[in-house]
């Protein structure tokens, strides 16, 4: 009886996802706006969310985030252009078999040697005429990559690192063509993705069309897929709400204006994630008087973070430090865990007093304040917390102006180390210690945008990167992201919550808890207008 059961009870899963898959239509163009301009189309150059939403559509990866997950987690990592995986005994060699009968968007075809040929790039082994590199530090592990015939490849490491496999399941982890130069993939990518490139009109408008040789059958839905650029955030939202398009961009919308959408248009729908978005203060200590301890000091104790939190986030936000904070985030830390450290806790005019004396005993004070330009990306997320910032540096004699600098050249000038503080309003790719330690705390990484080294903490990056024992390992996470705090590297104002929406009609959309930076492969997006 048991047997007969369970045959009836498969039998209807089976039709259940035959009727789901049959309701699901064909055709049609999504419309998104695109809430600035890309500085390219190049995955692997970039680490703004405005390359990735538009352009990782065109491609694939080894392996991937399930797209239809609420979470990105090791147990929703599945195959993508990898039919399989596996460790040897060792943990230090990772072999995938290759996905046959794969092809690039100009029809060569796809083998081993393109995974090679993008890892050695990555691993700056290969000149690609890249001019970006900013994940080379996540493959600071990788001795190489080996193939065996045209669908097999292995990972070599060093030492056993848990975290391996996400890298390789990021959305910016695509794999590029080796016959396709750098240059060329910035204006006019190849992939093999369920999009192909049409159109690029910087500032302007992209346009993806459907892969029809995809060789996912049945996948993508969508005939294609417009951005427009819209830099006005007030002209895009009512664009939105009038129907104009059927997806905003990713995280654009406030609490506040998810509110003011559902009244203009109750049946658009709006989801809140917080999505690994931090607000940092950034202060290039490479010259003085931002090479004194005591000046970033000061900056720390007069941060009020709960009025960052209550007039940027809406009072949505979250207050936490280097991770992701709980409880959406995996490894981070919340206040409780930070009371000890100068300008989380305590009485803000308390904290701001000694930040005054800090400021006085080194020569400032109101009729001789510390004058500064605060740098920040023109965007209205960045711009409103940098103003911010700065009202709240008066408060300690530092007399702050804005700088703002458009999306194409902002991580260029992080990069160069080309200001003295700056106000980031950024995200990471995974909610993963070895993405956020190594890309934005380790010794001559590109991302490291405020030239940090402590050797001593390298190590500890090292010893966590390489424990297994998952219980142990947050340990030793938690215990260096507090101590990151402590010494006041980026200091962590807010981890954002924001929404993104979309028509009632679009259906497909899964968001991440943890990410905004994986789920944009548009594969699984359909329309029923």
């Amino acid at each position: 009886m048991h047997r007969t059961l369970g045959f009836f009870g498969t039998l209807a899963a089976a039709l259940l996802t035959v009727t789901s898959a049959s309701a699901q239509k064909a055709g049609g163009v999504l419309r998104v706006y695109h809430s600035d301009n890309p500085p390219t189309a190049s995955l692997h150059e970039e680490v703004t969310i405005g390359t990735l939403h538009p352009f990782m559509a065109v491609f694939n990866n080894l392996v991937i985030y399930d797209q239809t997950s609420k979470r990105n987690a090791d147990d929703t990592i599945v195959p993508d252009l990898a039919t399989s995986w596996a460790w040897d005994s060792s943990h230090t060699n990772l072999t995938f078999k290759l996905r046959e009968g794969v092809r690039w968007h100009d029809g060569k075809p796809f083998t081993s040697a393109d995974v090679k040929c993008t890892w050695d790039t990555i691993a700056g082994k290969r000149d690609a005429g890249w001019r970006k590199n900013p994940r080379k530090e996540w493959y600071a592990n990788l001795r190489e990559v080996t193939t065996d015939g045209e669908f097999q490849v292995t990972f070599h490491l060093e030492r056993p690192q848990p975290s391996f496999l996400g890298f390789l399941a990021a959305g910016f982890s695509a794999v590029y063509p080796c016959h396709v130069a750098g240059r060329d993939m910035r204006t006019k990518p190849i992939g093999t993705g369920p999009f192909k490139l049409a159109d690029f009109k910087p500032n302007k408008s992209i346009s993806l069309v459907r892969n029809p040789d995809y060789w996912k059958k049945g996948r993508p839905y969508l005939d294609g897929i417009e951005w427009r650029m819209i830099t006005n955030r007030a002209t895009r939202v009512l664009a939105f709400t009038v129907g104009e398009f059927d997806l905003t961009f990713s995280q654009d919308i406030t609490a506040r204006l998810a509110r003011e959408i559902k009244v203009k248009a109750p049946t658009a729908i709006c989801e809140q994630n917080q999505h690994n978005i931090q607000g940092q203060l950034l202060v290039n200590t490479s010259s003085a008087p931002f090479d004194d301890p005591r000046i970033k000091k000061a900056m720390m104790l007069t941060i009020d973070r709960r009025a960052f939190i209550d007039a940027i986030g809406d009072g949505e936000d979250r207050i936490g430090g280097v991770m992701e904070a709980p409880p959406e985030g995996v490894w981070g830390i919340g206040p409780d865990r930070l009371a000890d450290v100068p300008g989380f806790t305590g009485d803000v005019a308390t904290n701001r007093a000694e930040g005054r004396r800090i400021m006085q005993e080194m020569g400032y004070g109101p009729d001789k304040p510390l004058r500064i330009k605060v740098l920040t990306r023109n965007m209205p997320s960045y711009r409103d917390s940098a103003v911010l910032l700065i009202d709240h540096l008066k408060q300690v004699h530092i007399e702050g102006e804005l700088e703002t600098i458009e999306s194409a050249l902002w991580y260029t000038r992080l990069i160069r180390k080309d200001y003295n503080v700056a106000m980031n309003t950024g995200g990471s790719a995974l909610d993963d210690p070895d993405v956020m330690f190594y890309e934005a705390y380790a010794c001559g990484s590109e991302r490291n945008y405020t030239g940090y080294c402590d050797r001593e903490m390298q190590a500890r990056f090292d010893q966590q990167s390489a424990t297994v024992d998952p219980v142990r390992r947050k340990e030793l996470v938690q215990q260096i992201d507090h101590d990151l705090q402590m010494q006041g590297v980026r200091p962590s104002i807010f981890h954002m919550r924001a929404n993104t929406c979309w028509q009632s009609h679009v259906h497909g959309v899964a968001l991440a808890a943890n990410s905004q930076y994986n789920h944009w492969r548009f594969e699984e997006v359909w329309l029923d207008r």
